[in-house]
């Protein structure tokens, strides 16, 4: 039996955050969900992924991505690649699968299904972009399952994120301090701080544990009078600004630079938010620059309940607080500011006094004021080009060949500046 981590149509729901990656390498906690996969089974549990054509030659090289092949090794275990994996379901898939012919559902969500290949694949022997859940439903024997934990909701990542670092932080080795601590730092309750090799804490620095963790990976560099409170995850090689506040609930992915106040937020590998300004429950997305003082607003002014606008949908979220969700290689100006539950597309280029929209496209370029155009595909890229380049990643062909296909799906077509 193979395990093959798949993606279905409600992945469609997380764009823009899933135009350049699968649903499963969104984070939530300080892993993404892949992550959570490979941890909570092991290293001895082989899996494949199953994920949209267009992503493919990007990941196929990092991915196992599954391959239809036909034969005697036909069986598959099929599993949602929105579901937060944890013990309960690792011991599920290894030891106690379906059967055969048989699925879990949740609700209306499809988590675990037994079969064969052939019965999902195309006529080519490809795997479709989205797994036809309701199709292997109707033709399964149906368990009703409860108790797992999926993705179902754009917002979800940051709703469900508090809770998934009290989690990951029984798994994390915390206690150990490696790095060079600068004698003037403050250490609060160290035996949940974990500082990695090569990490610099400065004068003046606080890594305040006292009601949560903070982890330090290996190279970060934490400057003068920084504060770290209460369950923060810093990826390898972060730098985080002298005088920043990163508080409650804040991951920071490999690579990124960060400054002013983050709170119950998830930052992506490769962000540039390292100026003054607050930033709260949000998400941002890989290849992304706040500019200076760029500020966000997570809390409506009568605290009801957030709710997003996305294309002409108006979403209720029935979250009180909720910031900006950015996808990748989004920029944004110095002294920008973005309202509640404001959903920012995939390569948009931000500017202008005041708040822009609560949606603002994929490809776009403008703002408050200005008002937004389609943002053309050719200098879009070739500001995505030099920003890998200043973090010495170059743009390979196959990515190239994704960022093009996702803009012409965004733009359809129309003229662009």
């Amino acid at each position: 039996m193979q395990i093959v981590i798949f993606e279905d149509e409600m992945v469609q729901e997380f764009q823009p955050l899933v135009h350049f990656k699968p649903v499963y390498g969104l984070y939530t906690g300080c892993r993404t969900i892949l992550q959570k996969f490979r941890f909570h089974l092991g290293s001895d549990v082989a899996f494949s992924c199953h994920l949209r054509r267009y992503l493919e030659p990007v990941y196929r090289e990092h991915l196992p991505v599954f391959r239809h092949k036909g034969g005697m090794e036909d069986d598959i275990l099929l599993v949602n690649g929105r579901l937060l994996c944890d013990k309960r379901a690792a011991d599920l898939m290894v030891h106690n699968p379906p059967a055969p012919g048989q699925c879990l559902l949740q609700g209306d969500d499809l988590v675990f299904a037994r079969g064969s290949a052939a019965s999902v694949a195309a006529p080519d022997k490809l795997l479709p972009d989205y797994i036809d859940t309701e199709r292997l439903i109707s033709e399964s024997e149906i368990i009703k399952s409860e108790g797992f934990r999926l993705l179902r909701n754009i917002w979800d990542p940051v709703a469900f994120h508090p809770g998934e670092l009290e989690r990951e932080a029984e798994t994390l080795e915390l206690g150990r301090i490696s790095g060079r601590v600068s004698p003037r730092a403050g250490l609060e309750n160290p035996g949940n701080i974990f500082v990695g090799e090569g990490a610099v804490i400065k004068p003046g620095a606080v890594l305040d544990a006292e009601t949560g963790f903070v982890f330090v990976s290996p190279g970060v560099v934490v400057e003068p009078l920084a504060v770290l409170a209460t369950n923060v995850f810093l990826g390898e090689s972060v730098c985080v600004r002298a005088g920043a506040n990163l508080h409650s609930n804040v991951v920071v992915g490999s690579v990124s630079r960060t400054g002013g106040e983050i709170e119950d937020s998830i930052i992506e590998p490769y962000v540039n938010k390292q100026h003054d300004g607050f930033l709260g429950h949000s998400y941002i997305s890989s290849w992304c620059n706040l500019g200076a003082g760029t500020n966000t607003s997570d809390l409506r002014n009568n605290y009801g309940k957030v709710r997003l606008m996305i294309e002409n949908r108006e979403i209720r979220t029935g979250e009180q607080f909720l910031g900006l969700l950015m996808g990748e290689h989004t920029k944004c100006s110095i002294n920008s500011m973005f309202n509640t539950g404001t959903v920012a597309g995939t390569s948009a280029n931000i500017f202008g006094n005041g708040f822009p929209p609560k949606y603002i496209p994929s490809f776009s370029w403008g703002g408050p004021g200005a008002g937004v155009q389609h943002y053309d595909t050719e200098k879009a890229l070739e500001t995505a080009r030099i920003v890998m380049a200043r973090r010495n990643i170059k743009m390979s062909a196959a990515y190239e060949a994704m960022f093009r296909y996702v803009a012409t799906l965004e733009q359809g077509g129309k003229a662009s500046v």
